[in-house]
């Protein structure tokens, strides 16, 4: 078949890569457009424009799809069906219609649980032992389209950068299972459930606040779920932001939430019940480091403890 494929992230690179390599056509690619990112923010294109471009084609780089010019890009390609992997715009529902066999979209959750921006990121913050990929027809509602294909995964101990990585990968193949059924007319898709319904909306820096007012592991999955982005954090006594990598809950008695315990070879903070061990971490303005390291350094007192107050800083 012919075939548009939307996509931006690195999450979508593999279902591009595999789409390339198959007997379809992928005659046209859709990204946004290059963004500003590094220390000297400097334009850089999208990982999607990036991996069709080593590829010999030139990625149509459009923020949304309201433009009559862009609507007439699309309309040319002649397009059999379009495909979808985390693009970050809606498609209109003029789009919608221009490919013979519509839009499928590969969704991150298990369907219709997570609908929305962030499913991946939700999962493991809620504390979900398992999730799935799902691959469905896209239609005017947000993520509520029949779906042709469900992959199960269970969630390990990994944070929300390694996870969806793990399912991109994976959910690769399975949207070209999808394609194939759809191009031999054996693709079936089944309506979604009307229970069971959450929202997963993305994840701004103050949902990566810890002050250790919680369970070690309600904690550990709060980190694990903003790692890398948009970053967790917490305050020390003074005020000053500490970020916060991945960390490891244990069942040792607490000191109290916050409060920090500081030994050679590691560091453990408090929660409400059972205590977190620290990872590396990054006091403001400096590199990363492992947290003994940092405590060294930082000489805090007997008693010290992490989380105060989120400073106005953290709520944009």
């Amino acid at each position: 078949m012919r075939l548009i494929f939307a996509g931006t992230p690195s999450a979508a690179v593999p279902t591009l890569q595999t789409l390339l390599d198959s007997s379809h056509e992928v005659a046209a690619v859709l990204t946004r457009p290059p963004a500003r990112s590094g220390r000297g923010r400097s334009l850089h294109p999208s990982a999607v424009g990036a991996a069709a471009a080593d590829r010999g084609l030139i990625p149509i780089e459009a923020s949304d799809l309201r433009g009559e010019d862009i609507r007439e890009a699309l309309r040319r390609v002649g397009a059999d069906l379009g495909v979808v992997v985390a693009y970050g715009a809606l498609i209109p529902p003029a789009v919608l219609e221009m490919p013979r066999l519509g839009w499928i979209n590969l969704h991150f959750s298990d369907l219709p649980r997570w609908r929305g921006a962030a499913p991946v990121q939700w999962a493991i913050r809620q504390g979900d032992a398992t999730t799935a990929s799902c691959v469905f027809q896209l239609e005017a509602g947000l993520d509520t389209g029949p779906v042709f294909s469900r992959l199960p995964v269970d969630i390990g101990h990994e944070d929300a950068g390694e996870l969806l990585m793990r399912m991109a990968e994976l959910g690769a193949h399975q949207v070209l299972e999808v394609v194939d059924a759809l191009a031999a007319g054996t693709a079936c898709a089944r309506p979604q459930e009307q229970v069971g319904v959450t929202r997963a909306r993305r994840l701004t820096s103050a949902d990566g606040f810890t002050d250790f007012c919680a369970t070690a592991e309600v904690v550990d999955a709060l980190v694990r779920s903003v790692t890398p982005d948009p970053g967790a954090w917490t305050t020390l006594p003074d005020g000053q932001r500490l970020k916060l990598g991945v960390l490891r809950a244990t069942q040792h008695p607490t000191p109290g939430p916050g409060v920090v315990v500081a030994r050679r070879h590691d560091v453990e903070v408090g929660c409400t019940r059972g205590t977190v061990t620290l990872g590396r971490v990054a006091p403001a303005g400096r590199s990363w480091m492992d947290a003994d390291a940092w405590a060294r350094g930082a000489r805090l007192g007997e008693g010290s403890r992490l989380g105060g107050a989120m400073t106005e800083e953290g709520m944009h």
